[in-house]
């Protein structure tokens, strides 16, 4: 009787606590549906307390730290280096990274905690991300593109400040005559090479996956002036660097030109129109 008691009591106990169970995932989604509806009307903060609670009543709700993820990020402003502004991109990154430990593959996940990387100007973080993210979709030619972004962006920059140091304008190039130029030209070559060759890697295959990608094809032409600068004593492979990017300037824009010719209205009458 004592055991029958007791198997009847745990019967018990485990049916109270699995209707728990169940009431608290019907409360998160309730929160995470009154956190959308918020999200939408772009009451953030108020989306933010929401989803907050549907991921305390159920840690499993994946969508919940999904929007909870994207809210904290919707308040971050870029180049804001504000305690209270920084901890609203790492928030959004902890709730992507918890994704991921359920969910390794989750693009949405690897690719916002990649593009917060890039915001906060923590470049090889980024890039580390955007790879992941072609790992689970390498037809991804966005992903691509924004590798070919930060590597133009982490040697264009010191490129610049190294360059003004010397006294020269932007539209200089690097002589081979003036020992101070051609040692920064031989320090960058050295430094911002296999960079800017990865730079243009990751653009071609970016334009592989999309032929008519406007964005990359400007990139390319800023990528191939990089390589410009550092051919140093070479002025052959510099005329041929900047010639094509020139090259690039041009297909740049006859892809724009396409686009908004196909645009719907763009010349008043399409072809494609419904008779």
């Amino acid at each position: 009787m004592k055991n029958s008691h007791r198997v009847l009591t745990l019967l018990a106990v485990g049916t109270m606590l699995i209707s728990a169970t169940a009431c608290n995932k019907l409360r998160a989604r309730d929160q995470l549906n009154k956190g959308v509806a918020s999200y939408k009307n772009a009451r953030y903060e108020q989306a933010i307390d929401h989803f907050q609670q549907a991921v305390s009543l159920d840690p499993t709700l994946i969508n919940a730290k999904l929007y909870l993820a994207t809210a904290y990020a919707q308040q971050y402003i870029p180049g804001v280096d504000a305690e209270d502004n920084m901890r609203m991109a790492t928030q959004a990154i902890d709730q992507y990274k918890s994704v991921l430990e359920k969910d390794p593959k989750n693009i949405n996940s690897i690719k916002g905690i990649a593009y917060l990387y890039l915001q906060m100007k923590k470049f090889e973080d980024a890039k580390t991300y955007y790879r992941k993210a072609l790992e689970v979709d390498p037809s991804d030619p966005e992903a691509y593109y924004s590798i070919g972004v930060i590597d133009w962006t982490q040697c264009y920059q010191p490129r610049m400040e190294e360059r003004a140091k010397l006294g020269l304008k932007p539209e200089e190039m690097l002589s081979a005559k003036n020992k101070d130029q051609k040692k920064l030209c031989e320090d960058l070559k050295e430094k911002n090479g296999p960079i800017i060759q990865d730079g243009i890697d990751v653009l071609n295959k970016a334009l592989q996956l999309r032929d008519n990608y406007d964005d990359a094809m400007a990139y390319m032409n800023l990528m191939y002036r990089e390589k410009a600068d550092t051919d140093c004593d070479d002025p052959a492979a510099r005329a041929t660097d900047l010639k094509t990017a020139d090259e690039w300037v041009d297909k740049t824009m006859a892809a724009k030109k396409a686009k908004a010719e196909k645009q719907p209205g763009a010349q008043g009458i399409t072809m494609d129109q419904n008779k």
